[in-house]
């Protein structure tokens, strides 16, 4: 899908959720959360491209693949944890949203540890 499709999709998604809100506002959350999901779908494709860059992007250069699966652990996490938390603040949790977001950013900060470390590491081999 194009980003104009997608720019519909979600306005047009949007204006469905606010329209059943003002009757039962479960059902609003049930279509922000449909069209949340069907525009995740969408992603998908992007991010296929992006895995498929950075592979290539290793072939050219040769890295650890340890760092380039760590990596796209953090893009994995950042894009699953906006979505969720983008769900919750729909539904008015704002503190369960907060909560998802700090859990993904400790996560994020656990799988860069290793790599920091051995960041660490070849500057020590260097400076000694």
């Amino acid at each position: 899908m194009t980003v104009l499709q997608i720019g519909i999709v979600g306005v047009l998604g949007t204006l469905l959720a606010v329209q059943f809100k003002s009757g039962k506002a479960e059902y609003g959350i049930y279509m922000s959360v449909a069209v949340s999901i069907l525009l995740f779908t969408c992603m998908i494709d992007r991010l296929r491209f992006f895995v498929d860059t950075v592979g290539q992007i290793s072939r050219y250069i040769r890295v650890d693949t340890g760092y380039i699966a760590a990596m796209l652990k953090m893009v994995g996490v950042t894009y699953i944890a906006e979505f969720c938390s983008g769900i919750c603040k729909d539904a008015g949790y704002q503190t369960i949203a907060t909560q998802v977001e700090i859990f993904s950013k400790l996560t994020i900060l656990a799988l860069g540890m290793p790599i920091l470390l051995a960041l660490l590491e070849t500057i020590q081999v260097f400076l000694s």
